[in-house]
């Protein structure tokens, strides 16, 4: 594990870290997050093993704009005005994927420093929650380096965050509205 302050040049070395393949745990705004490249299978599959998940649960992703969820989703009208009255925000929403029959969950966050690192590297973050599948999440940083200090990842310390809940998730792919995760 190598370990860096969260600053102004955190979110280069992320970029550089992930776009090598590499798995980042960052500060969000809501609990510290395993993110890695949407794209690269790889390291979409060292998430998977780091944090013990079964891989039909899948993985949420970070947008750094409703432009790039539109390119990865199926979204109308009535859906765009949902997004945009909670995106920034806490919340992940399930929606059709584009040209697949499944879906895909997608989150704009809104913390500077994520959002900084998604300009920064251009495209979407497969991204979850700090912890061994099915345990609590984990937000202070000496559990973090306890836990996973053995693996090869980038740890950005922005200190540790305030007890938080994960993000809503919304299933947006029928007519009605449904919570997933309140």
């Amino acid at each position: 594990m190598e370990v860096i302050k969260l600053n102004k040049k955190a979110a280069e070395k992320a970029v550089e870290f992930i776009n090598n393949g590499g798995v980042v745990i960052f500060p969000t705004d809501t609990v510290y997050g395993f993110l890695a490249a949407a794209t690269n299978k790889k390291a979409v599959n060292k998430i998977y093993k780091i944090k013990r998940r079964p891989k039909t649960k899948p993985l949420s992703i970070f947008v750094k704009d409703l432009k790039t969820a539109k390119e990865l989703a199926e979204i109308n009208d009535k859906q765009i005005k949902i997004l945009k009255s909670k995106w920034p925000g806490k919340y992940t929403f399930v929606l059709k994927e584009k040209n697949k029959n499944k879906t895909i969950a997608l989150r704009i966050p809104k913390y500077k420093s994520v959002n900084d690192l998604l300009k920064k590297i251009n495209k979407p973050l497969v991204q979850t929650s700090v912890n061994i599948s099915g345990q609590d999440t984990l937000i202070k940083i000496a559990d973090i380096k306890a836990q996973f200090s053995k693996q090869k990842i980038l740890l950005v310390d922005g200190g540790d965050l305030k007890k938080s809940k994960p993000s809503k998730i919304v299933d947006l792919t029928e007519n009605k509205i449904k919570f997933l995760r309140k």
